[in-house]
């Protein structure tokens, strides 16, 4: 893998027993997330690697994830082919339209639309959310507004959830209230 590496992150879950850590790389192509998640839920244990590569104005291309889910083996090869996303070469209409993946057990990829965002004001994402590496993608739209003091207002249409983000200087969530703790940035 060659490339610039711009930022590090690790994370603790605060939810759960868990970590996280991600790796920013810039490349010739655009950019690279490359991570590894490890949980435990009352389902079993997690073991995640994950690489997500992004094209030079932040909207996904494709994601690979390996591992285990839930004490389950997982590989996952996901692909956006214009407005359409496949996993595993199965075609999820559910997803249709979404430029970003967002992985649900991670924080790491609240990433490209905040890498999006204005300095003043705020965007609208549509992300294939991967909730379930157990299941499809489904669509979720969701809004970034940029607030003062390295916040950023966060909201998922079809959950409902919200929440004010904290966001380290690299453009990776610091602080997800409830969910992610940042335990260093490098």
């Amino acid at each position: 893998m060659t490339g610039r590496t711009v930022g590090t992150m690790r994370w603790r879950a605060l939810d759960r027993e868990g970590r996280d850590r991600c790796r920013l790389v810039q490349n010739d192509a655009g950019w690279m997330l490359v991570g590894h998640a490890r949980f435990r839920e009352r389902e079993g244990a997690s073991s995640i690697d994950y690489v997500i590569r992004c094209d030079p104005d932040w909207q996904t291309l494709v994601a690979d994830l390996s591992g285990s889910w839930r004490d389950t083996p997982l590989a996952l090869h996901v692909a956006r082919e214009g407005t359409s996303w496949r996993v595993n070469d199965r075609l999820q209409p559910e997803a249709e339209g979404a430029t970003d993946i967002d992985l649900g057990f991670s924080p790491a990829t609240n990433l490209m639309p905040i890498r999006r965002l204005p300095e003043i004001g705020g965007i609208d994402a549509c992300a294939a959310w991967l909730r379930d590496p157990g299941a499809g993608l489904s669509r979720l739209d969701q809004r970034y507004t940029r607030g003062r003091g390295n916040v950023v207002h966060y909201r998922a249409e079809q959950t409902g959830y919200e929440t004010d983000l904290k966001v380290a200087e690299t453009g990776f969530v610091a602080l997800y209230p409830g969910l992610w703790e940042a335990e260093r940035a490098l």
